[in-house]
């Protein structure tokens, strides 16, 4: 028995030895919590919500979508506030593609969408790509995570009754206590003791009543508030307490849950490098202007990259990380040479690499305003300035909108004009499109392959749309039509989502505490009213969301006053003899700013690649150069004259010095001295 026990064990010991040594290498990749956190499952989720609930950091959720374009632009800067506010805040993202439960619990039915947890609560959501918001929500979160890190113990409520009011009874001081500890939802204070906002406001009271407040201690330690889960974990392990066994002694199952764990932080660890390398090339503002800068990062910006970046322009791409109309592909991308089963996203992420690689920087930002009235121009940025000899704008177009009621109010809440963005969050739902051309068959395609059903509101009883995309949307078993209808209004109701209150805050009204919550009240869609063209007719339909897919507009209102636009085609530049120059000497137009027609991004594309070449020849003729490098090459001029200069002086100044090689005419039997020598010298 004592013989076949040893052979098992013996058996069972390369595996453990296995996974003990690759435990400890993981053990040295991972050491903290990942700046940003990518949640891959509910349970994940849901334990980093507990977690946070007994450490008292708030919680930041960025609900994305890799296909959507303002999550890519939110990203880096999601990531920079997590860095700027590392061990105040949590910051994690959900993929809402995967995380379809995750979505449908906190109606996520915009992209990208931030929900803030406060002690395991909901209390403060946005949509939308804004920094400031991002910004101020999560600062306001911190400072009320500061401000309600406090406790009130019983010792020192004691002390200070004692100082302040002797005749209060400990009876009554314990009572007092406890009031205050249920003033604190149980799942939050399961110890039961007087703490957060209850403590706070406990002690302005007695501070109103006595002219001095109780001394309050510290709820959570830094080292509390800032241990990883994982170094926790591991930590218990090693130190082999009741609650984990110590790993040196831990079974097969053991090693390889923990090893689950930590290749999971590694994984996270890795993700945010590649969140980092996303924006590589970023923009450096140098000591010279730059000779172009493309406005606009869709296929004519980024094409005009490529060609200006392998002449060696050097140029600047100034636009979020959103790819344009491009970016908001969901389909695979079917009409662009080269490219087979990939989506738009796809093909822009392959457009930015390139004109990386050959030397393009990129300027993530927004572009406010251009100053054209002196040379070289100024590209007005959220954050920078760039100066530059020309200026290429390719800043494509943006959605058109219905103007109908509900609309503006239910953006974010079900009312969206980007499927491959928003799509995801309706899963399993009835889903309206309005819109006839191409757009819209691409957005009904995609939200067709999660959608419960689709249904395209078209005023005519043709589609505009290329014949393919048509046929494929009129054969889809999940997509209905209503010819001749226009939808006049958007109908919705108002949920909310703000936390839960207390029994204790409602029985309580002379210690009831302001929690500082914020109401997160919204408005979601419910249906629409539609109208048939043709009879009058009205009549309503119920929906989770309305994708508006009904053309779009030039982005050119930043160029009022400084370009001449098309006169019979507003919003579009015109531009010069068939080139892509405009009024103003020195900038170009390419793409769907310039173009009424095609609106393609194969045009576009090409677009961008003729106002390279046309910027490119307008700086020759203009005698701009690369002026860095021909200040260098002035400064190395002027040194090597110096030095030439000097050489002569040198060599004058030489004649008049004693040389011993003169004297070898008469002193031939010097020692050491080569015949050769003595004889060419001769």
């Amino acid at each position: 028995t004592m013989m076949s026990y040893r052979n098992k064990a013996s058996a069972r010991a390369p595996n453990l030895s296995f996974l003990h040594f690759l435990l400890l290498i993981i053990i040295v990749l991972v050491e903290s919590r990942p700046i940003v956190r990518h949640i891959r499952s509910t349970q994940e989720f849901d334990r980093v919500l507990e977690k946070h609930a007994s450490t008292g950091l708030p919680v930041i959720v960025d609900f994305y979508s890799d296909g959507c374009g303002p999550c890519r632009q939110m990203a880096p800067i999601f990531r920079k506030v997590a860095k700027e506010t590392e061990n105040k805040a949590v910051f994690i993202k959900v993929d809402t593609n995967q995380m379809h439960e995750l979505s449908s619990r906190y109606q996520v039915r915009s992209l990208p969408t931030f929900k803030m947890f406060y002690m395991g609560k909901e209390v403060n959501q946005f949509s939308g790509a804004s920094e400031q918001q991002l910004r101020q929500i999560t600062d306001a979160l911190i400072d009320r995570s500061k401000r309600e890190n406090v406790k009130l113990t019983i010792e020192s409520l004691t002390s200070y009754y004692q100082k302040h009011d002797s005749s209060k009874s400990s009876e009554g001081i314990q009572e007092l206590i406890s009031k205050c500890a249920d003033m604190t939802p149980l799942k939050q204070n399961k110890l039961k003791e007087c703490v957060g906002a209850a403590a706070s406001q406990l002690a302005r009271k007695l501070k109103k009543k006595y002219a001095e407040a109780p001394s309050l201690d510290k709820r959570f330690t830094e080292e509390e508030q800032t241990t990883p889960p994982q170094s926790e974990s591991s930590s218990k392990s090693s130190s082999g307490s009741k609650d984990a066994p110590n790993l040196q002694f831990a079974t097969k199952e053991e090693l390889e849950e923990e090893i689950a764990r930590r290749l999971e932080a590694e994984m996270d660890e890795r993700e945010d490098e590649d969140d980092d390398d996303d924006f590589g090339n970023s923009y450096v503002p140098g000591e010279w202007p730059e000779r172009v800068t493309i406005i606009g990062g869709g296929p004519a910006g980024i094409s005009a990259a490529i060609y200006a970046a392998r002449a060696g322009l050097e140029p600047v791409v100034v636009a979020p990380p959103m790819g344009g109309q491009l970016q908001g592909k969901g389909v695979e991308v079917e009409n662009y040479p080269g490219m087979s089963n990939v989506t738009g996203p796809a093909v822009v992420s392959m457009m930015r690499q390139q004109a990386a690689s050959f030397g393009a920087k990129f300027e993530t930002e927004t572009v406010l305003s251009i100053d054209v009235t002196k040379r070289p121009f100024r590209v007005i940025t959220n954050s920078s300035v760039i100066e530059t000899h020309s200026i290429i704008v390719a800043t494509g177009a943006e959605s058109n909108w219905l103007g109908v009621k509900g609309e503006y109010e239910m953006r974010g809440g079900g009312v969206s004009s980007c499927a491959t963005c928003d799509g995801a969050a309706f899963r399993d739902m009835d889903i309206l499109v309005v819109g006839g051309g191409d757009t819209a068959m691409e957005d009904a395609l995609v939200l067709a392959r999660t959608s419960k059903s689709v249904t395209i509101i078209h005023r005519r009883d043709t589609f505009r749309a290329s014949k393919i995309l048509a046929q494929r949307v009129i054969e889809h078993p999940k997509i209905n039509i209503k010819w001749n209808t226009v939808l006049s209004e958007i109908l919705g109701k108002l949920i909310e989502t703000s936390s839960e209150t207390t029994d204790a805050n409602s029985q309580n009204d002379e210690e009831e505490i302001d929690l500082d919550e914020p109401s997160t009240a919204s408005k979601i869609v419910t249906g629409a009213m539609l109208q048939n063209v043709v009879t009058g007719e009205t009549s309503s339909v119920s929906c989770a969301a309305v994708f508006v897919a009904i053309g779009h507009t030039p982005t050119t209102k930043f160029l009022e006053g400084l370009v001449e636009f098309d006169p019979e085609k507003p919003g579009y530049i015109k531009t010069v003899h068939e080139t892509t120059r405009t009024s103003l000497e020195g900038v170009f137009a390419a793409g769907d700013v310039a173009d009424s027609v095609y609106r393609q991004a194969i045009t576009s594309a090409g677009s961008g690649a003729a106002a390279s070449l046309d910027a490119e020849r307008w700086l020759s003729e203009e005698g701009l150069g690369n002026e860095a490098a021909e200040f260098e090459a002035e400064l190395l001029a002027e040194l090597m004259a110096d030095q030439s200069n000097a050489a002569s002086n040198n060599s004058a100044e030489d004649e008049t010095h004693y040389n011993i090689y003169d004297d070898l005419t008469t002193v031939s039997h010097v020692k050491g001295v080569k015949e050769s020598v003595m004889s060419r010298e001769l």
